[in-house]
């Protein structure tokens, strides 16, 4: 677990050891609000306390049964799933564009398309809600599909830019020197190599926008509620241990999403091996 060489020294093992349970103290303190918020959503009593009087699914039934629950679910699966196509499309695009050898400005465009990532969320929504008020998108579903993809393309672009870095062009010429045309190299030769790329990014792209409030609080219409939305509204009118059984569930595909990166992660490179 240490990985240790077998010459190590005391000291080394040592200086490991610290280093190893400062990491799993720091992991503690971060994930401990997590730790202490999921088995509040089995509590059978409507209280956030503990310790729990006892055990109960109702929490998770409510959800699955509350209308209001239920449509902000729909809302944000259609919006994050619309804003997902779209910036892994625009995304990889510009990747594509990006990874060239003679584009022009390559810093100065990648400081440009990454600068969501880095401005505060709420400039962006604030910006965003002037900008859309004169074209007419508040208040509507297509204006925070887009707001969602301009958040989320920059995650397609980095995930699908580091695939690319480690790209072997070289498979492009073979392919053209063979008589395939340009679409027939990217899909038989490029396309295959950057899925994993391009379904990480998906996947992040999926994760900012179904978990994105900051946003929808400026451009949606009180109706217009998505399940971050609700349960920040859940919070501030009525509060209701259904807040965290729809919390735990959000930690739980936040989770498995992760795992799905890092397996995609790893094919990514031992298919960059295979081609290398």
């Amino acid at each position: 677990m240490l990985n240790l060489p077998p010459y190590a020294s005391p000291l080394e093992r040592l200086w490991r050891i610290t280093l190893v349970l400062i990491c799993a103290m720091v992991l503690l303190f971060l994930i401990s609000p997590i730790i202490a918020i999921i088995p509040l959503s089995f509590n059978s009593e409507p209280y956030f306390t503990y310790p729990m009087p006892g055990l109960s699914m109702k929490w998770y039934e409510d959800f699955f049964t509350d209308p209001r629950w239920l449509d902000a679910l729909k809302s944000s699966l259609i919006i994050a799933i619309a804003a997902t196509a779209l910036s892994m499309t625009l995304g990889t695009l510009a990747a594509l564009g990006l990874a060239r050898a003679n584009f022009p400005y390559r810093a100065w465009v990648m400081a440009f398309l990454i600068s969501p990532m880095i401005v505060p969320v709420v400039i962006t929504a604030v910006g965003m809600y002037f900008f859309f008020a004169n074209l007419g998108l508040n208040n509507t579903y297509f204006g925070i599909i887009l707001a969602h993809t301009a958040l989320a393309t920059p995650f397609v672009v980095i995930t699908v830019t580091a695939t690319l870095i480690g790209f072997d062009q070289s498979l492009n010429r073979a392919g053209a020197s063979l008589g395939a045309s340009p679409m027939t190299v990217f899909r038989k030769i490029t396309f295959p190599l950057i899925l994993p790329g391009m379904i990480s990014g998906a996947l992040f792209a999926f994760i900012t926008s179904f978990d994105e409030v900051v946003v929808v609080l400026f451009i949606a219409s009180p109706d217009q509620r998505t399940l971050p939305k609700q349960m920040f509204s859940g919070i501030r009118e009525q509060i209701s241990p259904t807040i965290t059984a729809a919390a735990t569930m959000l930690v739980v595909a936040a989770a498995v999403m992760l795992v799905t990166v890092e397996l995609l992660r790893r094919r990514s490179e031992r298919l960059r091996g295979i081609s290398g």
